[in-house]
Formats: structure tokens, sequence, C-alpha cells
């Protein structure tokens, strides 16, 4: 559809849909919010009001019937990630669904195949990739400059505020818990970062206050690749004042890279080797925004989404087989397609 505006039906008016993903959409050049659906009904007309244009619908199938609706956003509680990636499919729809993108891998399965018989785009929201300084980071391993990377280290436990602390906390059935919440964009970032697969996991879990029900709201895990490469990742809902970060450590440098697991578009990269520190220069782009450009050019028929549908695999195969480590307390393979 080149030269025409693509329509976005958002389903899920929710905070990322309200704290980015609007005005990412309505930044990109031929790309506007055409309708909204929220199961909440008053929110979903607020978000109408703040951002005048869209048609407040009040049902799924009113959005998916909706001629002016070319995508879909879906930002909703992961439980319903699939089946409303299916019924999106099924209405020819292109979808842009946040991670993870299904409870099990059955199901991503089904989403993928899916989108490709219905002919349409499958994006993942993985808006980590877009950071500035992972792409440095990318490319600085990629090009050598630290030589064979043998470890890395993520460390991404944060303090879940208090408006989050709903389904993510209490509702496992919704897919609550710092696993599928925060260990699935760790496992997006370190397959992105070294462009190979992970092989096998060991793991452990922790409720330290905010849980309930059994939810986990700590992990630390330690992945293995092919390679011979290790990773450690620390994933919390807990931890207030840690700051989060990447290390990456190579035969001939290591990465260090401060502040950088968030959406916002900032943090640092450093490069240490023989020869001292030097601050790998970034350009900072707001990480959203960079998502609704690759994921429109997609639909356009240039190229492809930064994260597809098989990166929502991987990423959510690898949180599963954390939990499962950390259940079983063994070493647990990392299921590939």
């Amino acid at each position: 559809m080149p030269g025409e505006t693509i329509g976005w039906g958002l389903i899920g008016t929710g905070t990322v849909a309200q704290q980015w993903m609007i005005d990412a959409i309505r930044a990109e050049s031929g790309s506007d919010v055409s309708a909204v659906f929220d199961i909440n009904r008053e929110r979903a007309e607020q978000v109408a009001k703040q951002w005048p244009g869209p048609r407040v619908e009040g049902s799924v199938e009113s959005l998916l019937a909706n001629e002016a609706v070319d995508a879909v956003y879906i930002c909703t509680t992961n439980e319903t990630h699939a089946p409303l990636t299916l019924q999106a499919a099924a209405a020819g729809k292109h979808v842009l669904c946040e991670k993870p993108m299904a409870m099990n891998l059955d199901d991503a399965r089904a989403m993928i195949a899916a989108c490709e018989k219905a002919g349409v785009v499958l994006g993942i929201n993985h808006h980590l990739r877009h950071a500035a300084t992972h792409r440095a980071m990318r490319r600085a391993i990629a090009e050598g400059r630290i030589g064979t990377p043998v470890a890395g280290r993520v460390f991404h436990a944060v303090f879940l505020p208090g408006f989050l602390q709903t389904w993510r906390t209490k509702d496992a059935k919704a897919g609550g818990g710092a696993i599928l919440d925060i260990t699935v964009h760790n496992a997006d970032t370190i397959r992105y970062l070294f462009g190979e697969e992970p092989r096998e996991v060991v793991a452990m879990t922790q409720t330290a206050g905010m849980g309930e029900g059994g939810i986990e709201d700590g992990v630390m895990s330690v992945v293995s690749f092919d390679s011979g490469l290790i990773v450690q990742m620390h994933e919390g809902f807990t931890v207030e004042f840690a700051g989060t970060g990447l290390e990456v450590h190579g035969t001939q440098g290591s990465l260090f890279a401060k502040d950088v697991m968030t959406q916002q578009a900032v943090g640092s990269v450093i490069l240490r080797n023989a020869k001292g520190e030097a601050e790998i220069v970034v350009e900072p782009e707001n990480l959203y925004a960079r998502g609704v450009r690759y994921f429109a050019g997609a639909i356009r028929g240039k190229g492809k989404p930064q994260a597809s549908g098989e990166d929502g695999f991987y990423s959510l195969a690898l949180a599963l087989a954390v939990r499962e480590a950390a259940q079983t307390g063994k070493r647990v393979k990392i299921e590939r397609p």
C-alpha cells in the first residue's frame, strides 16, 4: 500500500499504548490511529479525547470490521495475545503484538502460521532491540571489536511501580510474573546482540514480597549457547536502586552498557580493551517510533519488522525454559522451531 495512510486499531489502551505507542504511530508519516477498543470503555474514550480522531469501538469484532483499520496493535494481558492475533489475521489485519507473543509455544506457532496464511505482517513489540545503545553493541560485537564473546551479563531487576502491581503480580493465568514480563525482554536482547540461538538454561526464582499466589517477582538464570558463550540474567520487580545494564566480555575486550534496559532513549556504552576505555558514541532515538517505522515499512513491502513472529517465538521459548528450569532444578534445552 505505497503512498496510502496506514490506519491503526488499538486493542488495549493501557500504559504502554498511552505513554509510547500512540505518539509513535502518529509520528510515522502515513500512519494514524483510526480506532480503539478497551474492555474499560471509559479508558478508551479518554484516549480518543486526548488524541482526537480515533473511533471508539464497542468490541474487538467491530474494530476488526472497521475498513479504516489496516493494522492492529495488541496491548492486552498476556493470555489474550494469541486469540486476538488469530482474530486479526482472519480479518486480514496486520498485527503488531506486545510481548510475550503467547503463553505457550503451540499458540506462538499458530499465530505465525495464521498470519502467513492470511498474508499479513506479524511483528512483536520487542522495543529494546531498537535502543541505539543495543544496536551499537551489536555492531561492535559483529565487527570483532571485543574478539570472540565468551560471557555476558544482563541486569534488569527493577521496582514495579504501584499502578502496575495488578495482574503482573497477582494473576498467573493472565501471564503475571517477572519471567513473562521481563525475562522475555532479555531473551530477545541477547539473541539480538550475539546473533545466535541459546541452547540451554539453568535458573532459580524467588518471591520477595510483591508476587502473590506463588508468582515469581525475581529470577536469575544462566544461558549457554552452541558457541560456548554463557550469559547470566537477573530480572525482578522488587529491586529499586540497582539500575540496569549489559556487559559483554570477549577475548580482546569488554563492553559495559549502563541504564539501557529501559523504554527511554538513554544510556551509555563503554568499550574497554588493552588500550584503555572509550565511550562508543550513539545517537538516541525513540525506541517505539523506530519499531513502528520498520513495521510500517514491512506493511508497504519494504523489509521486515525488526522483531518478527519468529523472534517472538525464540524469546518466548527461552523464557519458558527459564521457568521450567526453575521449577525442576534441572538444565533445560531451549526449544527451536
